[in-house]
């Protein structure tokens, strides 16, 4: 039944409604309206407060209405529920929960080593923090009953299990994605980071490494493969005083053996390329790592970042070249070279030109100041002076020549390649490295990958795959928003998204769960992963 209006109209042209309660019935195959009663005048309804009481009379008989009438006064705090509803969905979505199902079904755990990875990697998104943080906050602060079994030793016990499934979870979600998004599995980013430690961290893995942030720490080195749209592959952990070069090569192996990727073009920065990862580049594969569909041709195509002032190839005969460029983008003109048989692309930045010749012009006038009021036994050496400087006669002395033939560099960037990509693709597609520079600042802020205050190999390593696990759910369903229109951002809708609460309370001997209102943009993250929200108010037994 519903109420409905109706307006008569009074020959001076006012008008007055009446409230009628209909109710709807079939008959003859088509659906038809009956009045049942006439309520009276609406002005005068509410003027009386008939309205009121008529709808309180009626509440006595609505179970959820007299509890959401009487039983706001008996709420307690709130618990974190929308977002646990959300990337749960989304966990599903990326079927993880098979994957973990399946995982446990190969050991003797009897806990539930889905909900223990699952509850970790939610609190890595929205509180990072340590497992004993995590194991608080998911039986106080969130409200999800299946967590009411996790206990605190879980979790510790599931970081081992996850690592040995590391490489099977990689694959299906690397699969599961391609499926979900077309993604431009072509086209692979990787580069490194070092992940310091807050103690002594496990022996033979935690090691000092390359002088930087943290000097004295023990660090790990960790390697991130992306698609070229920004979605992550594969993740790897290495001793901290692994050469990044030699992390590439084990990173190209893996990529080689694990995934069915029929045409790759890895794309890295200068910082891991060397002529001997090139010719293992462009050497051929063995047969055994042609992957389970036979005669795949997984040939791995490159764009290196080049070093301009290290490799003599590229100082002397590259950057020597005429050429005119081409335009491949804002700002960003392209020319190919060819050198010896190798394919370099030159690419040229008007206004990052500009900010390196100023940057150095300010360093050097400052130099030549300090020398000249100074003198050189008080002269503090600017950083990225040291090639602008010699010692004459005892004193120092700026190069004159070399500051001048530095110009050459300004704005300036060298990609070697073995593609047949079009010029400016590969121009745009090495400048796509951003990608992974954000997923590397995502990593180490936003879900706080280090420091890491673990001790045992299995947990650090766990800790890891837990926070690219969480890395690989913020990407989802950024892509989702974006697919399903939210003007908003990620952020944006994860504030609001918190701010979906679930409060328990007893009310005439049952259990009852209350939601709050949804705020803001919420509701852009459940269209996104196409779930309805909840009820407000919902009977627990």
């Amino acid at each position: 039944m519903f109420i409905r209006q109706f307006i008569r109209r009074n020959k001076d042209g006012s008008a007055r409604i009446y409230l009628y309660l209909c109710r709807n019935y079939m008959s003859g195959g088509k659906e038809r309206q009956e009045l049942v009663a006439k309520l009276g005048r609406m002005d005068v309804l509410q003027a009386s407060g008939a309205v009121d009481r008529l709808i309180a009379s009626l509440a006595r008989y609505s179970e959820r209405c007299w509890v959401e009438v009487e039983g706001q006064g008996r709420l307690e705090h709130g618990q974190c529920y929308g977002p646990v509803l959300v990337f749960r969905r989304l966990w599903e979505h990326l079927e993880l929960n098979k994957q973990l199902t399946r995982l446990q079904g190969k050991t003797e755990v009897q806990f539930s080593l889905d909900e223990a990875a699952f509850a970790m990697v939610v609190h890595r998104i929205l509180d990072p923090g340590s497992k004993r943080r995590t194991y608080t906050w998911m039986h106080k602060a969130v409200y999800r009953p299946e967590f009411e079994a996790i206990e605190l030793h879980h979790l510790y016990r599931a970081l081992g299990y996850l690592v040995k499934g590391k490489d099977s979870i990689e694959q299906a979600l690397f699969v599961r994605g391609r499926d979900l998004f077309s993604l431009e599995v072509d086209l692979v980013l990787f580069d490194t980071t070092l992940v310091h430690f807050e103690g002594r961290g496990p022996e033979g893995l935690a090691c000092p490494g390359r002088p930087g942030n943290h000097p004295e720490c023990v660090k790990v080195l960790v390697g991130l493969v992306i698609t070229g749209d920004g979605f992550p592959v594969a993740h790897h952990v290495f001793p901290g005083n692994t050469a990044d070069i030699n992390a590439f090569r084990a990173a190209l192996g893996d990529l080689r053996r694990r995934f069915p990727i029929r045409r790759v073009v890895i794309v890295a920065d200068r910082g891991v390329v060397s002529e001997e990862v090139i010719e293992d580049l462009e050497k051929e594969p063995d047969d055994n790592q042609a992957g389970s569909q036979g005669k795949v041709d997984t040939k791995i195509d490159y764009i290196l970042g080049m070093r301009l002032r290290q490799n003599k190839e590229v100082r002397d005969v590259v950057l020597s070249r005429a050429g005119r460029y081409h335009k491949v983008d804002d700002n960003v003109e392209a020319k190919e070279v060819w050198v010896n048989g190798h394919r370099y692309v030159v690419c040229h930045n008007a206004e990052a030109e500009e900010r390196d010749r100023k940057r150095r012009e300010e360093i050097i006038e400052r130099a030549r100041e300090d020398l000249s009021k100074k003198g050189a036994q008080a002269f503090i050496m600017p950083r990225g002076l040291r090639r602008f400087v010699e010692l004459k006669g005892g004193e120092l002395a700026l190069r004159e020549a070399v500051i001048r033939k530095e110009a050459r560099y300004d704005g300036k960037w060298v990609v070697r390649t073995n593609t047949n990509l079009p010029t400016d693709e590969v121009a745009l597609d090495y400048k796509s490295l951003w990608q992974i520079e954000r997923a590397f600042r995502e990593l180490k802020s936003g879900l706080e990958l280090r420091p890491v205050y673990l001790r045992l190999e299995e947990h650090v390593r766990g800790h890891i795959l837990i926070c690219c696990l969480a890395l690989v759910m913020e990407t989802t369903l950024r892509r989702l928003l974006a697919e399903t229109g939210s003007r908003s951002s990620y952020q944006e809708v994860l504030d609001d998204l918190a701010g979906v609460q679930a409060n328990r309370f007893e009310f005439h001997g049952k259990a009852w769960l209350w939601r709050t209102e949804l705020p803001g943009v919420a509701n852009d993250a459940f269209r996104a992963v196409a779930l309805r929200p909840p009820l407000r108010i919902q009977p627990l037994t």
